[in-house]
C-alpha cells in the first residue's frame, strides 16, 4: 500500500510518500526559518499563512519524487496535534479533501507518537521496550514505549521546553533564530564549565524536566556582565548547553535503569544537536545500554514519521473520518 502523509503542526510544511514495509519514497520539508527570523521566533498567524501557500505544491513534489500519482495514494495521514491549531486546520483540511474527492482512508496522527517512533525508520535493531527522549521547540518528555501504540510518560517539563530555551537564550545573546544551531556552534567554541550554571533535578525521585531556571540564570549572569566579549558569550553558550544536556541525559538513563530497559531512543528537533548526541550515545554505552537516534532529516519536523505511524494505525484497523478535528494539546 501506498500511503500519503502531511506534516504541518508547526512552521515546516511536509510531505512524504511512503510504500511497502515503510520504505521512504520521499520526504519533502519546506522550512520557514526565513520568514520568522525577523521576529526571533515563529508568529502562529504567518505560519498558517505560509502553509496554505506552501501545501499543494510540497504534496506534489512528494508525489513526484515518489514517481508517484494520487490516483496510486491509497491513505493519507495527517498530523492532528499537538501543535499550533492555525498550522494544524491546514494540513488536516487538505488530508481531508483528499480523502474525500479521492475516496481514500483518512487517519489522524500524534505529533509526538510521530517523533518518539522517528528512529524506527532507520534503525531495524530498535525492538520494544524502550525509553524515548524526546526534545524540541515544544515538547521535552520522557516516554517508556511498551510496544506499538502503548506508552507511558514518565516525565515532562513543567515550563519550557528544551527547544524553547535554546531559543529564547540565544535571543538573550543576541545570536539570532532558531537558537538550537546557533548556540551549539558558539558553544564550540567556549568552556562548557567556565560558568557556573543551576540544574534543576525537580526531586529525588522526579524525571520531570524544568529549564524556566536556567533560562532565569543566564539573564542574571549577562545582567551582571559589563562587557559581553566573543568569548564570555561562547562561554555562556557552552555553559548552557552542557547544563540542559546533563539534565537530559541522567534523566534518562536513570529511567532506563529504574525500569530495567536495555534499548533509549532519542528524537525531535533538539536531537539534531551533535554534542547531545554523543554526551548521551557515551554515557548509554558507559550503561550498557543501546541507543538510537534518526539521522538528523528525519529529527526535525517531518511527515516520514507521521506516515511510519499511519501505517500501523491502518494495520491495526485505527483510522478516522471526515469530522476529524485537530487538536493544539492533545495528548499521547
Amino acid at each position: 500500500m501506498t500511503l500519503l502523509a502531511i506534516e504541518t503542526s508547526c512552521d515546516d510544511t511536509c510531505a512524504a510518500v511512503l510504500g511497502s514495509e515503510n520504505q521512504v519514497l520521499s520526504s519533502i520539508v519546506s522550512s520557514q526559518v526565513a520568514l520568522h527570523e525577523l521576529y526571533g521566533g515563529i508568529v502562529p498567524e504567518l505560519a498558517s499563512r505560509r502553509h496554505c501557500e506552501n501545501i499543494a505544491w510540497v504534496v506534489e513534489r512528494a508525489l513526484s519524487e515518489a514517481q508517484t500519482s494520487l490516483a496510486e495514494i491509497e491513505a493519507v495521514c495527517v498530523t492532528k496535534g499537538p501543535g499550533l491549531v492555525g498550522s494544524l486546520l491546514v494540513g488536516v483540511a487538505y488530508a481531508k479533501s483528499l480523502a474525500f474527492a479521492r475516496k481514500i482512508t483518512l487517519l489522524g496522527i500524534n505529533h509526538v507518537e510521530g517523533h518518539l517512533l522517528s528512529p524506527l525508520l532507520t534503525n531495524p535493531d530498535l525492538s520494544f521496550p524502550f525509553i524515548g527522549l524526546v526534545v524540541s521547540g515544544g515538547h521535552s518528555s520522557l516516554y517508556l514505549a511498551r510496544d506499538w501504540h502503548d506508552y507511558e510518560l514518565l516525565g515532562r517539563t513543567i515550563d519550557d521546553a528544551a527547544g524553547e530555551a535554546f531559543d529564547k537564550v540565544a535571543r538573550m545573546l543576541d545570536l539570532g533564530f532558531p537558537g538550537g544551531p546557533v548556540i551549539e556552534k558558539r558553544a564550540r567554541e567556549g568552556d562548557p564549565a567556565a560558568i557556573k550554571l543551576p540544574r534543576a533535578w525537580l526531586g529525588r525521585d522526579s524525571l520531570d524536566f524544568s529549564f524556566s531556571g536556567l533560562k532565569t540564570a543566564v539573564r542574571t549572569v549577562l545582567a551582571q556582565r559589563e562587557q559581553l566579549t566573543a568569548l564570555f558569550i561562547s562561554d555562556l553558550a557552552a555553559s548552557f548547553q552542557e547544563a540542559v544536556t546533563d539534565v537530559l541525559v541522567r534523566k534518562t538513563l536513570i529511567a532506563a535503569e529504574r525500569y530495567q530497559i536495555k534499548n533509549v531512543a532519542l528524537a525531535g528537533g533538539v536531537s539534531c544537536n551533535a554534542y547531545l548526541r554523543q554526551r548521551l550515545s557515551q554515557a548509554a554505552a558507559e550503561q550498557g545500554v543501546d541507543f538510537f537516534l534518526a539521522p538528523p532529516k528525519f529529527c526535525t519536523d517531518n511527515a516520514a514519521m507521521i506516515g511510519l505511524v499511519g501505517r500501523r494505525r491502518l494495520k491495526a484497523g485505527q483510522f478516522d473520518d471526515l469530522t476529524l478535528n485537530p487538536s493544539s494539546r492533545l495528548p499521547l
